[in-house]
């Protein structure tokens, strides 16, 4: 819904429709009246109004079209990704979608009318600063300068047609409601961790400082720079936020000792109420009309995606060393050979045929040798580079429907606080060892990895980021294969401007063609790796630096609002 269409919509009708689907609340109040502030009563029904928040489209279901596809880790054949490749229009432009906001804007406008003790509501006024915190952001990731708005606006409020705000103001903005949501939300883990507590706040308060702290610095001097940038304020700010929960003590990298399942079992579990390491996940229940489709089912065979040469070259051998150093490395052959002696998270994250791909009932197990074989005997079991996902599978058949799945999703892990810290840490050159040890060493511990040593970081002559010091590449690299499927990788390659590096005449490549029993049916490039996009992209990838890393406004929103300049490049 646009900014100039959203002042007609009854607020409260979707809330109450979209929140409360239970026919008793729905019963209590004329749809007639739900402008009136006899909604917010008392205090369960804020919780009802927020509840409509919690919607899988805002913490979705990471299925197999899902997570980081559209970046330089994972593809699919079907189609190129329209903003890697250069190639959208002004047409393209969604509409500017303040719905949300302007329904959290209401529910400030309304929450004091509730009676009784503030403490008894004060955890729902909290989630609200943390929504308004949660929306503005998306926009600000995708717009960057957007207008913020706090108040209901009707037809003559003179905000709809004012200019956008600073993109500094508005993370500013986004920072202030979630120092709010820290102060008012419970420190408990609430509803068995699906519901917004004080430390996804401020896991999600670090992940947004980092982001506007590191765009305001490498993007600085360029069309998306920020007048008077400061991101060390933001750099600090992230530090601040991450310390608080790692210092609360409730929170650890899961681990059972056991580093060559652990970090595959971590997103295959059933349940995560009491999970050291996931901070907030979403539960299915199919009896309440809860559910994730057909996430394993869909995940079970290749289906046409894909992740890149580039990406599983990122692993590192279990020496601690690099692919292009480690005598350990035994090469490209055949993907059994090419995750040996690497990283245990390379073969939890992508299928090689020696591991289960298959357990019925009985027990009885079969491994991904037998889609390996026939990996290209149908478009069913092809994949365009040969590295199939693996991340957020699980084996057991019982769990597999193809319509309706219990399967939950693990939404906010630890393992970011940690990576936040550190890079954080690192921008403002004050990452130490002790630094290291508290945060990038618990992950690769958990992984069997050796430490990252500060003094001693083994060269790489493949670094993505050759301009920039060993420790930043080597925590970019752990963002990237710790973090892979979980809808960060876009948000890394935008705040660090890093398209230049990564995306730019560039095309994604598979692993050797060769190994596969039957004849890919997609190109391969002068040594052999599969090369899907070799004809459609002749090239590689045409992302304009200069415009593609922010979406265009729509025309129809600058023609009844001329004060909403175009984004860089659009015009």
């Amino acid at each position: 819904m646009t900014l100039h269409k959203y002042i007609f919509v009854l607020i409260a009708a979707i809330a109450v429709l979209s929140a409360c689907k239970r026919g008793d609340f729905l019963d209590r109040y004329p749809l007639d009246a739900i402008s009136e502030p006899v909604f917010f009563q008392t205090p369960n029904d804020l919780k009802l109004y927020v509840n409509q928040y919690y919607e899988r489209g805002n913490f979705n279901v990471r299925t197999q079209a899902g997570g980081d596809l559209g970046t330089d880790v994972y593809l699919t054949q079907n189609s190129i990704d329209a903003r890697l490749e250069g190639n959208r229009t002004i047409n393209s432009a969604a509409a500017l979608n303040y719905t949300n906001i302007r329904s959290i804007n209401y529910f400030f406008q309304q929450y004091r009318n509730v009676e009784g003790d503030f403490d008894t509501y004060k955890q729902y006024v909290g989630e609200a600063h943390f929504f308004k915190a949660f929306f503005y952001f998306n926009l600000l990731k995708s717009i960057g300068d957007v207008q913020w708005l706090d108040n209901v606006l009707t037809t003559d409020s003179p905000e709809l047609f004012e200019k956008r705000t600073a993109r500094n103001i508005v993370a500013d903005n986004i920072i202030t409601h979630l120092d709010s949501a820290v102060m008012y939300l419970s420190e408990s883990k609430l509803d068995e961790s699906t519901r917004i507590n004080k430390w996804v706040a401020l896991l999600f308060q670090s992940r947004v400082a980092l982001y506007e702290g590191t765009w305001q610095k490498y993007h600085n001097g360029t069309v998306f720079g920020v007048e008077n940038a400061n991101p060390n304020k933001y750099f600090e700010k992230a530090v601040q936020a991450a310390e608080q929960v790692m210092q609360s003590g409730l929170y650890s990298i899961y681990t059972t000792g056991k580093p060559q399942v652990d970090y595959v079992n971590l997103f295959g579990l059933r349940e995560y109420a009491t999970n050291t390491e996931v901070m907030f996940w979403t539960k299915m229940n199919i009896a309440l009309g809860i559910h994730s489709h057909n996430k394993l089912s869909a995940l079970e065979v290749p289906g046409g995606f894909g992740l890149t040469k580039e990406f599983a070259d990122s692993y590192l051998c279990v020496d601690g060393k690099p692919i292009s150093s480690s005598p350990l490395f035994k090469g490209y052959n055949n993907l059994s050979t090419e995750t040996e002696n690497r990283d245990p998270r390379m073969m939890q994250t992508i299928f090689n045929p020696s591991l289960d791909w298959q357990i019925d009932a009985t027990g009885n197990v079969k491994k991904w040798q037998e889609v390996y074989l026939r990996m290209y005997t149908g478009n069913t079991f092809s994949s365009p580079t040969g590295y199939v996902r693996r991340k957020d599978y699980n084996p057991v058949m019982a769990y597999h429907h193809l319509n309706f799945e219990e399967t939950p999703t693990a939404q906010y892990r630890y393992a970011e606080v940690l990576l936040n810290y550190i890079e954080a840490k690192a921008e403002l050159g004050q990452a130490s060892q002790i630094d290291l040890d508290m945060s990038i060493n618990k992950i690769r511990n958990r992984a069997g990895m050796p430490d990252l040593v500060l003094n001693r970081i083994p060269f790489d002559s493949n670094w993505d980021f050759p301009a920039l010091s060993p420790l930043m590449n080597e925590i970019r690299r752990e963002r990237k294969i710790e973090l892979v499927f979980e809808n960060l990788r876009w948000d890394d390659i935008a705040r660090w401007a890093a398209a230049d590096e990564l995306i730019v005449g560039k095309r994604p490549k598979g692993t050797k063609g060769s190994q596969f029993a039957n004849t890919p049916s997609f190109p391969v490039d002068e040594d052999g790796f599969l090369d899907p996009f070799k004809a459609r992209l002749p090239s590689g990838y045409g992302f304009k630096l200069d415009r593609d890393y922010l979406n265009p406004i729509p025309m129809s929103e600058i023609t009844l609002n001329p004060q909403l300049i175009q984004n860089p490049g659009w015009d």
